[in-house]
């Protein structure tokens, strides 16, 4: 099993908040395109023929591009890698790129999975976070998502907003419950190095963030998502049954990936690369050959995120009996805290423990 991902830097402007790597502007977006398409057959032999099940365009702003340079770049994936009959092909997208049009031109080529960047069904959050679109535009979009044939739905909203109170939130997730979307990936809001919004804060000219609330918001959000009948299969991810996104979670389960385009990273199972985030140096990558250690921590981290939590059986079986040994051991004071629970041969965070997994995860690094 394999994934690949594509990073399209492109936006029509930058939000406040934003810490990705994207231009506000596609002046080179044709240079850029044919680039991206150098390195995808350059790296082809990558994933050494395993089979890809997930296709995944983020950005920046996938909805920017055509759609038929988005049916180019499916077809030169189909010609050089073996992608699987029913793959999952997700495209992120933002409000104010989506028509009918494009979205009906979006099934026809094969995207079958959208994400789209609501963060928000309130203006004045919206405005803060100096997004495109407005309130009206958000709830649009998703049905006409829905009228175009997409039945595999992501919204993201934020939490935590100097904007919202404890009943704006409630009110969000009332409006996300009542339109019947399949999955939700919420996030608290946080200030990025060199971000917009992180600049505005310390001039003064725009309202600070509280965590508290952004903690209260949080509880509310998963007591709330499980009442409705939501899966909390990921700390920031939520879902109706068999709705999870199954790019994403190829991630925390470790699966290889190829990324493509400026910024992205790769993974083969032992080592990590990850091209530069400059348009301009576009082609130049750095690796990192991963030790025993840094595989296991890196497991630890990533799985202790999910539902299913870390999976001792396997730990032994593909580290080792030194790395399942350690982390059963590193684990007994935790269990006994509360912090860790422990089911046969898994060893998976507490619900409220979930806002403190790196903490967790720390305590049982090699």
């Amino acid at each position: 099993m394999a994934g690949i991902y594509i990073h399209i830097p492109f936006c029509n402007s930058k939000c406040a908040y934003c810490g990705f790597y994207s231009i506000p502007s596609q002046k080179r977006k044709a240079e850029f395109l044919e680039a991206l398409k150098q390195e995808m057959v350059s790296r082809k032999d990558y994933l050494h023929g395993e089979a890809v099940e997930t296709i995944y365009f983020g950005g920046g702003t996938p909805s920017i591009l055509k759609v038929k340079e988005i049916e180019n770049l499916l077809g030169l994936i189909q010609e050089y890698y073996s992608v699987e009959a029913n793959a999952e092909i997700t495209l992120e997208a933002n409000p104010d790129t989506l028509s009918m049009e494009y979205l009906q031109g979006l099934r026809a080529i094969g995207i079958n999975r959208l994400s789209i960047g609501i963060q928000s069904f309130f203006d004045d959050d919206l405005r803060y976070l100096s997004r495109r679109h407005d309130a009206g535009h958000a709830r649009q979009c998703i049905q006409l998502a829905k009228d175009a044939g997409f039945d595999n739905i992501s919204i993201d909203l934020i939490y935590g907003l100097p904007t919202s109170n404890a009943d704006q939130w409630s009110r969000n997730l009332d409006l996300f419950f009542e339109l019947e979307i399949p999955h939700l990936s919420a996030y608290a809001l946080t200030l990025e190095p060199n971000s917009i919004l992180t600049k505005q804060i310390e001039m003064g000219k725009v309202l600070p963030i509280n965590e508290e609330d952004a903690v209260r918001d949080y509880e509310v959000l998963c007591r709330r998502a499980a009442e409705n009948g939501y899966l909390h299969y990921e700390i920031s991810n939520f879902c109706k049954p068999r709705k999870h996104s199954r790019h994403n979670s190829s991630y925390w389960f470790c699966i290889p990936y190829a990324g493509f385009g400026p910024s992205a990273h790769s993974f083969d199972g032992t080592s990590r690369q990850w091209n530069v985030a400059s348009l301009e140096r576009y082609g130049e990558s750095e690796r990192e050959a991963l030790s025993p250690e840094q595989i296991y921590d890196e497991y630890v981290m990533l799985r202790l995120r999910t539902l299913w939590g870390i999976d001792l059986k396997y730990m032994k079986r593909e580290m080792g009996e030194r790395f399942s040994d350690y982390c059963e051991r590193q684990a007994e004071p935790l269990i006994a805290e509360g912090r860790l629970s422990r089911t046969r041969e898994f060893l998976y965070l507490n619900d409220e423990q979930m806002l403190f997994a790196d903490g967790v995860a720390e305590a049982l690094f090699y």
